[in-house]
């Protein structure tokens, strides 16, 4: 059975889908934009503060599910420019817990309301 997992600590969907759903032990997150939950806006000029907000967000997505970084299997980030990897590589290495999850990293044309980074994860406590 899947469940929605829904949290106000993390911006709302942009359209129709779920910020995450549960299934059994395992949790599939939407992708998180660098969008300020309380206003919609996007947060931040450059990468490292975008990845920021977007593992804040990330964070308040798995939290609404009792959950944390050390319970993340696989991440996908998406980048509008590879040659910002080195400071997108940055702040995700403060979030995450060795050992590390495994992780996809393309270059995207365009993200939603103009963010440099996009990350989604699927998380488990199997």
């Amino acid at each position: 059975m899947k469940e929605p997992i829904v949290t106000t600590a993390a911006p709302a969907a942009l359209g129709p889908y779920s910020q995450a759903i549960a299934a059994g032990e395992t949790l599939y997150c939407a992708g998180q934009i660098p969008l300020d939950p309380a206003t919609g806006e996007l947060v931040g000029h450059d990468v490292a503060t975008q990845t920021r907000r977007v593992l804040e967000n990330l964070h308040a997505v798995l939290a609404a599910n009792n959950m944390g970084f050390e319970h993340v299997l696989k991440t996908t980030v998406f980048m509008t420019n590879l040659g910002d990897f080195g400071a997108m590589n940055a702040v995700y290495s403060d979030f995450f817990p060795a050992p590390y999850p495994a992780r996809s990293t393309v270059q995207v044309a365009a993200l939603p309301r103009g963010a440099q980074v996009e990350i989604e994860a699927i998380a488990s406590r199997a």
